[in-house]
């Protein structure tokens, strides 16, 4: 009789994974399932679908290797019940283990569905905690408790000192604790970056190439040039790349934009950490190794450091702490549908364009390109969180609820009302302009504040503060610009009111 089987899911490639970590392989089997609901629950862009069920083939082959029994149910494999309970429902009935284990799934929906199933299991289920983070959910929510708001800051510091990273005694490395406004450089006319490490796809992740293809051809996105790595070793070699070839000047550019560069000098790692080929340890490990060498500026090192650290962090103990009651937020009653071109990338506005060219074509946008090109457009036209947050779910490769939820409902939209962000992070043409080259070829202009040649973002920045005014009155940070809006007449009022209702009549 087997002694336990030992549930991985996805997101959980790790060997070092909690459900693992007491593996005795003469005794127990390790399951693993692709399965039609996780591919589905919303529309995945088809390289994340690739890229995690190729990444599991790859991860079971390895356990194989090791002489682990592995249970793997292939996708189109006969009798697969397309559900994750339903894989393990079949798994016990084939070989009555003793116990389960199962290492808690990444988000709420799933764990529910893994709660209900142990409530009705016959041998004991333990639900183990995910320890691959650097704090848990309850360590987070001892942190959040007694606090009138969530901020990252104060979060970010206490992290720093519970791991020593960029620490010196008891001092920040640097003189500071945060570089963030050393972060904020627009590219240069030239310059040169080297693109993230590709791994051209092997027999197996062609096979997955070729069966995404089949069964999910009206999803989101290509897979033509399919770029991702798929084990552990490869993901090592992206994150060797990066931190050699790019992280030195990612701080100075890391909120910078250019059309014919999507990658610029962000790592795009976060696929890796997302599903378990890379730790957040070791990736913050090697970014401030690097800084104590010599071979990266503190401003780099920092910025990387406190979008993992702090950012990735504090991201999911906010939604372990409010869901499920946080997916359902709307504070500023927004309920527009979401733009056809959200999907085509047929819009006027070239910086909008080439966001969701980018998402299509790689599943991948960077924060500033998530936050201030859609994320902004979404927040000041009024669309409904639900709609956004789905759309984040489905068309980037590192897309998980735990971590687009949050930064979608709360950091983009505001849509929880200040419990996450400390004010909207609205912004008009004029930040687009400064940060990137979009605007260069787009039929738009950033200088025209109302009228047809207007940037959009313009007259929707301002119609976003004249709708919320009431709303936001009471927010610090947006004491000064709602001063600036009491300053305007009637008829630029006006004139703002008919060219925001203008455009987004004409949305459809």
């Amino acid at each position: 009789m087997i002694k336990t089987l030992r549930l991985v899911l996805g997101d959980q490639l790790s060997h070092s994974v909690a459900s693992l970590r007491t593996l005795e392989p003469q005794r127990d089997i390790v399951l693993m399932a692709e399965v039609e609901a996780e591919a589905t629950y919303v529309r995945h862009h088809q390289q994340k679908i690739a890229l995690v069920l190729a990444s599991m083939r790859a991860f079971a082959a390895e356990l194989t290797a090791k002489g682990v029994a592995v249970d793997y149910v292939k996708l189109d494999g006969r009798h697969n019940s397309g559900s994750i309970v339903g894989e393990l429902d079949r798994a016990k009935a084939r070989h009555w283990p003793e116990r389960i284990a199962i290492t808690s799934p990444g988000e709420h929906r799933l764990l529910k569905a893994i709660e209900a199933f142990a409530a009705d299991c016959a041998a004991p289920v333990d639900i183990l905690d995910d320890d691959r983070f650097f704090a848990s959910p309850g360590a987070f929510a001892d942190w959040a408790r007694g606090r009138k708001g969530l901020r990252l800051e104060h979060f970010y510091r206490h992290m720093r000192r519970q791991t020593g990273l960029l620490m010196d005694g008891d001092k920040p490395a640097g003189g500071a604790w945060n570089f963030d406004q050393s972060n904020r450089k627009p590219l240069p006319e030239e310059y040169a970056s080297a693109p993230p490490l590709r791994f051209p796809p092997n027999a197996e992740t062609k096979a997955v190439i070729d069966l995404v293809a089949d069964r999910f051809p009206d999803h989101f996105g290509t897979l033509d040039g399919f770029p991702w790595a798929v084990t552990r070793s490869q993901a090592l070699e992206a994150l060797d790349r990066f931190i050699e070839e790019r992280l030195p000047w990612f701080g100075d550019y890391q909120d910078a934009m250019a059309a014919d560069d999507p990658f610029i000098f962000h790592s795009v790692l976060s696929p890796y950490l997302n599903i378990g080929l890379l730790s957040p340890r070791e990736v913050c490990a090697r970014a401030e190794k690097a800084y104590r060498d010599g071979a990266v500026p503190i401003n780099a090192a920092e910025g990387f450091i406190r979008q993992i650290l702090g950012w990735r962090e504090f991201v999911r103990g906010v939604y372990w702490l409010h869901m499920p009651d946080y997916a359902r937020m709307n504070a500023l009653k927004a309920d527009r549908p979401l733009p056809s071109f959200y999907w085509t990338g047929k819009t006027r506005m070239n910086c909008v364009a080439h966001a969701v060219d980018t998402a299509a074509k790689h599943a991948y946008g960077h924060h500033i390109q998530r936050l201030m090109v859609t994320g902004n457009f979404a927040l000041l036209a009024g669309l409904a969180p639900a709609e956004v947050a789905e759309w984040y779910m489905i068309v980037y490769a590192d897309a998980f609820e735990w971590v687009e939820h949050p930064n979608t409902i709360g950091m983009a939209l505001f849509a929880d009302g200040g419990l996450f962000a400390s004010k909207p992070y609205a912004a008009s043409g004029a930040y687009l302009n400064r940060m990137s080259d979009y605007c260069d070829a787009c039929a738009y202009r950033p200088q025209e504040k109302t009228g047809p040649d207007a940037c959009p973002f313009n007259y929707l920045y301002w119609a976003f503060l004249m709708r919320n005014q009431v709303k936001l009155a009471d927010n610090p940070r947006m004491r000064l610009t709602l001063r600036n809006l009491d300053r305007f007449s009637q008829e630029q009022r006006t004139k703002i009111a008919e060219s925001a209702k203008e455009f987004l009549d004409g949305l459809g």
